[in-house]
């Protein structure tokens, strides 16, 4: 059979079909109305079509906002769901493409290969561990590290069976991923590396928050934040009065398991008159928060505080006449999944609202030996709100506005150069009229007199 009849064959078995719907003919003038789609923004009135509220086929601007409020987002792009809406639902597995088909067939047989190439890995897992210690020449240390090399290889193998299968990547680019399953974790990685982690380490370099806060710092999780339903990019100027809320966090770790964070919020940019310089202060501390891939949502204002908060939330502000301030946010891993005494956090950094009391990020990691693993920030300066936060939040200095103090410079001044200073003698007085930048006199206030041809004079 030639390579014709072979593309050709899913489009006439398609057209032989019975049930198959009539194909738009090829035209050079513009479409059908009832083909074209239309934007409706508005809601209709009365009884709303169940089709309209589906995520997989809603459309209209006012149904996507009603699915984001019902917390149900519509799924992948609206081109997406006008066409899903507007087919015969065939399912993305039995797609009539030939070389489709084929293809699958070939990813098939390429994941048995690493399903036995997986059960060959367990199989030798397991002779290791039934295995005496002594056997190795490292002893039980040594097993240890063959039986995790191992367990690294199984993941990876499960990630390479699954690589390429367009069902996964379908399911993952539409969001509905399992982020209990290493491929979907290992396509999130991927996605966040590409665009999203390099943002993040341009944000750490711009704003200098290595070595200012941490001498070293390189980001492991996906932190995304958000104020009042919005989502707030990297390092973005934020009013006084969206800030005066705690904002939500959503978490996305990309290794498996269960785990206990530290939430750090902290201002390293709180002027210190009395020292001249600047210090650090804590605005917000939680400790104990569980984490998983599964679960990365995480809003601040509903942790129990006896539980989980050792410093409250206090909102961003900053003085009149400062410049901005970076309100930097940490996620910090703590060690082993063993929880941290929140009393013993309360009475170290409770009282560290004010700008003698220097909060270190630094030594908070080394006193309970926390792994930082997530950053991301956001900037505050002094607005038309910020007078009013800080009298609801307690905090005083609203009515003080900080001046900088001008240095002179202790060099000497420099002698002019060039045609002016060579003309600046009684000599050239003709000539100053001319001139502007002069030592001297200056005729802009009439000080020279201009004679006239009968003899008399008056001030010019």
């Amino acid at each position: 059979m030639s390579s014709c009849r072979q593309v050709g064959r899913p489009l006439a078995q398609r057209l032989l079909r019975q049930d198959a719907a009539p194909l738009r003919p090829f035209t050079t003038s513009s479409p059908a109305s009832a083909q074209v789609y239309k934007v409706v923004r508005e809601r209709p009135e009365g009884e709303v079509d169940p089709v309209e509220l589906d995520p997989n086929t809603a459309v209209h601007p006012w149904a996507e906002k009603d699915l984001w409020k019902a917390g149900t987002p519509p799924i992948g792009s609206r081109r997406r769901r006008y066409a899903i809406r507007t087919s015969q639902n065939i399912p993305f597995e039995q797609l009539p493409y030939q070389a489709f088909q084929e293809a699958r067939k070939l990813l098939a047989e390429d994941r048995e290969e690493k399903i036995a190439a997986i059960k060959a890995e367990v199989e030798k897992m397991r002779k290791i561990r039934e295995a005496d210690a002594s056997l190795f020449k490292g002893g039980e240390k040594k097993r240890e590290m063959k039986l995790q090399s191992l367990r690294q290889h199984i993941e990876w193998l499960k990630i390479q069976a699954d690589i390429n299968d367009p069902c996964i990547k379908r399911r993952f680019e539409d969001g509905l991923g399992d982020m209990n399953k290493p491929i979907y974790r290992y396509l999130a990685q991927r996605r966040w590396e590409a665009y999203e982690r390099k943002i993040i380490e341009q944000r750490i370099s711009q704003f200098h928050i290595t070595p200012d806060i941490l001498p070293t710092f390189s980001p492991q999780y996906d932190v995304q934040l958000f104020f009042r339903r919005a989502k707030v990019p990297a390092g973005k100027l934020l009013p006084s009065d969206i800030t005066e809320v705690p904002p939500r966090l959503r978490i996305q770790p990309f290794d498996a398991g269960d785990r206990l964070v530290t939430i750090v919020i902290l201002d390293p940019d709180v002027p210190n008159v009395a020292a001249d310089g600047f210090t650090k202060r804590c605005h917000y501390l939680a400790a104990n928060i569980p984490l998983s891939p599964t679960n990365p949502a995480l809003a601040l204002s509903r942790l129990p505080d006896a539980d989980h908060v050792a410093v409250p939330y206090l909102p961003a502000f900053a003085q009149k006449g400062s410049p901005y301030h970076r309100l930097a946010i940490f996620v910090l891993d703590q060690p082993d999944g063993r929880p941290l005494d929140v009393a013993k956090l309360r009475s170290l950094y409770a009282a560290n609202k004010t700008p003698e009391h220097n909060f270190s990020l630094k030594s908070l990691r080394d006193k309970f030996g926390l792994r930082p693993a997530g950053f991301t920030l956001f900037r505050a300066a002094w607005d038309e709100t910020t007078a009013d936060v800080m009298r609801r939040a307690g905090v005083p200095g609203a009515d003080v506005e900080l001046r900088p103090t001008r240095v002179r410079s202790l060099k000497p001044p420099k002698p002019l150069r060039g045609w002016e200073a060579k003309r600046q003698g009684p000599k050239y007085r003709h000539l100053w009229k001319y001139t502007k930048r002069i030592r001297g006199l200056s005729n802009a206030k009439g000080w020279i007199i201009k004679k006239r041809g009968d003899g008399g004079g008056r001030r010019g």
